[in-house]
């Protein structure tokens, strides 16, 4: 069995879902790791206020919202450029093989 082509449009939704939920997942890391810098940050320092901590907590927020929205478009046109790519030279120089059991 040889894959031929890949449907451009199909691949690149497949590929912007899983960066979406890569992203998800920078964002949760990153919303813990700006939480806690910021609580870190306003605990050292005595003379700073509590907007220390709150604005870390904003911006983790936001890391969670806006990362797997960033990643997800970026997946998007790098699937759809990869996929396009490879029904490009798969058409030069011959698809992958692959082998299957029935």
């Amino acid at each position: 069995m040889i894959i031929r082509r890949f449907g451009v449009w199909s691949a690149a939704k497949l590929y912007a879902g899983i960066s979406a939920c890569m992203g998800l997942l920078f964002g949760i890391f990153f919303a813990i790791a700006s939480t806690l810098g910021g609580l870190a940050g306003a605990a050292a320092n005595s003379d700073s206020s509590a907007a220390t901590g709150i604005m870390g907590a904003v911006f983790g927020v936001g890391a969670i919202i806006i990362l797997p929205i960033f990643y997800g478009v970026l997946g998007l046109i790098g699937g759809a450029i990869g996929a396009g790519l490879y029904n490009l030279f798969a058409g030069l120089f011959g698809g992958l093989e692959v082998e299957v059991q029935q």
